[in-house]
């Protein structure tokens, strides 16, 4: 693909994203949204569109938490999209499995629509059992993978 990013070594990633990610993984998803925001709007690619994909991602999981169906679904959509060049992994992460997830947490807006954004918002937040055919494929709670892990 002509726009792959060249890889970036773990190593190349400041520590303030990787505090970012702790953030993500936690589930403050707005903490990681500031820390990666701060990150994004001085870098240069190519991580500029990568840390800006992980936030978005951040973004729509937030909003899901916050039962904003919109919002969530038009930032999972956006952040997938942006770190789509950056698969299978960069900067020592599997970009592949948080698109994967964030694609699925994204499918399963989609099928619940509006009205069964309260269902998925306890999920996320909290890790309630599943109801739905759709929430049936639903995998834990996305976090962002190190391929040292």
């Amino acid at each position: 693909m002509a726009n792959t990013p060249p890889p970036a070594d773990i190593d190349s990633l400041p520590d303030d994203f990787w505090i970012g990610v702790e953030q993500f993984n936690q589930g403050d998803y707005y903490a990681c949204h500031d820390t990666l925001e701060a990150l994004w709007m001085d870098a240069i690619a190519p991580q500029k569109p990568f840390y800006q994909g992980i936030l978005q991602i951040a973004v729509g999981l937030y909003h899901l938490g916050n039962q904003n169906w919109h919002g969530a679904a038009i930032l999972l959509g956006e952040g997938s999209h942006r770190l789509a060049p950056f698969e299978p992994a960069f900067g020592g992460i599997d970009v592949a499995g948080l698109v994967d997830q964030a694609h699925v947490w994204l499918g399963a807006l989609q099928q619940t629509g509006p009205t069964g954004i309260q269902t998925l918002a306890r999920a996320l937040t909290d890790g309630s059992p599943a109801k739905s055919t759709s929430e049936k494929a639903l995998k834990p709670v996305p976090k962002i993978q190190s391929l040292t892990e």
